[in-house]
Formats: structure tokens, C-alpha cells, sequence
């Protein structure tokens, strides 16, 4: 996870296509500028970046989904809840699947967990948008081999 460069997700762990769903992984960092602020003495990964992390989780897998055809844009948060907190050095493994997808845009439900148990959920809206342009397009390609995304799920 980096968090200066708001890369949230470190690798695919999972992804089945036939599903619609992804599982994947991240380290919170020990240490980060943000957890001066969040909060001194006490340091908690903000809620606003568990929810970010679900929607790169969901990102990645309507990517797949979509055989990097369309890009999809955090549109709308639903329901989403911070059950407990998750500190630096967690290991964070969050899930998202596809619960709707038609008419320019996708719905995901995503959980993060932490040593199995339940932190935050979330249910996510995309808007599914071409790729603005090729340097979009083989940046996210280039992101997709950093974290490991299995080519095989999206080659026919």
C-alpha cells in the first residue's frame, strides 16, 4: 500500500471470473505522514481510505470484468460502515462482487477484513466510462502487472 501515491490495493489473491469476484490484499503501512494527524498517539487508517480500498478492490475486478474495455469511476457509496479499526501494519483482505451491471454502469458489495473478522462493507456504484486515453489505458495496464492481475481471467 501506498498511500502518498493512492495505490490502496498490493496484489490480486483471487479472482473468479464466472463469479464476478475478486479477493485481494494490502499491508497498511507501519508508518505514514497520515497517521500523524489520524490520530497523534493513536494511529487509525481513515475511514474515507477503507472505502477507497473497497472501491480499487471493486476498480480491479469490473476491469476484469470488462477485459480492460471500460473504465470504471467511483459514482455513488451506499450503506458503507466502519465496523472496527484497522491499524498500521494490518493486513487488510477485502472481497468485492459484482451485483449489477447494465446501462453505462456497475454495482459492487465489498468487505474488508482483518484476521478474518469484519471491519467495514460497503455497496459501491461505477460509472463505466472508454479509457480517456491510450496513456490511461497502459498506465492501468502497467498497474495491473504491479498488483498481479491474472491475465488469464480476461484472455479469451
Amino acid at each position: 500500500m501506498q498511500l502518498e501515491y493512492f495505490h490502496l490495493i498490493d496484489r490480486i489473491v483471487d479472482f473468479k471470473f464466472d463469479e464476478k469476484k475478486i479477493a485481494v490484499e494490502a499491508l497498511v503501512p507501519k508508518e505514514n505522514t497520515i497517521f500523524e494527524g489520524h490520530f497523534p498517539g493513536y494511529p487509525l487508517m481513515p475511514g474515507v481510505l477503507l472505502i477507497e480500498s473497497m472501491a480499487q478492490a471493486s476498480g480491479w475486478l469490473l476491469l476484469g470484468l470488462l477485459k480492460f474495455e471500460r473504465m470504471p469511476i467511483l459514482a455513488a457509496v451506499k450503506e458503507a460502515k466502519v465496523r472496527g479499526s484497522v491499524f498500521p501494519g494490518d493486513l487488510i483482505a477485502i472481497e468485492a462482487g459484482l451485483t449489477h451491471e447494465g446501462s453505462g454502469y456497475a454495482m459492487t458489495e465489498a468487505k474488508i477484513r482483518v484476521g478474518g473478522k469484519l471491519r467495514a462493507n460497503s455497496t459501491l456504484t461505477f460509472t463505466l466510462i472508454p479509457f480517456p486515453n491510450s496513456d490511461m489505458r497502459g498506465h492501468m495496464e502497467a498497474m495491473a502487472q504491479r498488483v498481479g492481475f491474472p491475465q488469464q481471467a480476461i484472455t479469451p
